[in-house]
């Protein structure tokens, strides 16, 4: 998506990579590591902030400011919440996460059976058309009834603390996989592609697939530090 706009070198497409990846290492490192170092989990992605600005220089060819924003905001909109994923788990049980994908893939079931079905009333017509109240409020019913059933009959491999956490968990989720989903088809109508990628054939993109979790991991991630923090 960013091509459409202005051509990427290859060089800065590797540097960015590699800075994507070095987003999850260091919060890997933040909370997987026991360095006597409190700073060492900054290294990756301080690394990148320093060699990113470099690069540029050798790219008199391009709008400095429009390249570095592409690069700064994918590191935000996509490699940060992917690396927030190691937060959740150290904040919550570790299946937890796997609950968390879960109620993701059910609310997408959801909305969109009840949308085809039901679908009258648009939620957000001018950024996404196919989207309705309908979908919405279907896929959120679905994620409310998983967690019923996953409480119920698999709780002790879930181990949650109790069915109202569940059920709030599975609310977050719903509202802001729903959320996630809306932001990136505005990317998309702002540079006027219909997919995200051409990697997996007929699924949009790779972004397609993951659009909900950006947005789901750190509102989950809030939610559960606020939970701590009431208990």
């Amino acid at each position: 998506m960013a091509k459409s706009e202005a051509a990427t070198s290859w060089l800065v497409t590797v540097v960015d990579l590699l800075g994507g990846i070095g987003v999850f290492i260091s919060l890997w490192l933040r909370y997987n590591t026991t360095s006597d170092s409190h700073s060492v989990w900054l290294l990756p992605i301080t690394v990148y902030v320093v060699l990113r600005g470099i690069v540029q220089l050798y790219k008199p060819q391009q709008n400095a400011l429009r390249s570095l924003e592409r690069s700064y905001f994918a590191l935000a909109y996509v490699a940060l919440p992917i690396g927030l994923l190691n937060a959740i788990i150290h904040a919550s049980a570790p299946r937890v996460l796997l609950g968390v994908f879960i109620f993701i893939w059910v609310n997408d079931t959801g909305a969109y059976c009840a949308g085809r079905l039901l679908g009258r009333h648009h939620l957000f017509e001018r950024i996404s058309p196919k989207k309705t109240w309908e979908g919405f409020i279907g896929g959120l019913l679905f994620c409310i009834a998983s967690a019923y059933v996953t409480y119920y009959w698999f709780n002790e491999f879930f181990q949650v603390p109790d069915l109202n956490t569940w059920i709030l968990l599975s609310v977050v989720v719903s509202v802001f996989a729903t959320f996630g989903d809306l932001i990136e088809s505005l990317i998309k109508r702002t540079v006027h592609v219909k997919d995200s990628g051409h990697l997996i054939p007929g699924h949009g993109g790779i972004l397609d697939r993951i659009d909900s979790l950006l947005l789901v991991s750190p509102a989950v991630l809030i939610f559960l530090i606020l939970l701590q923090y009431n208990t």
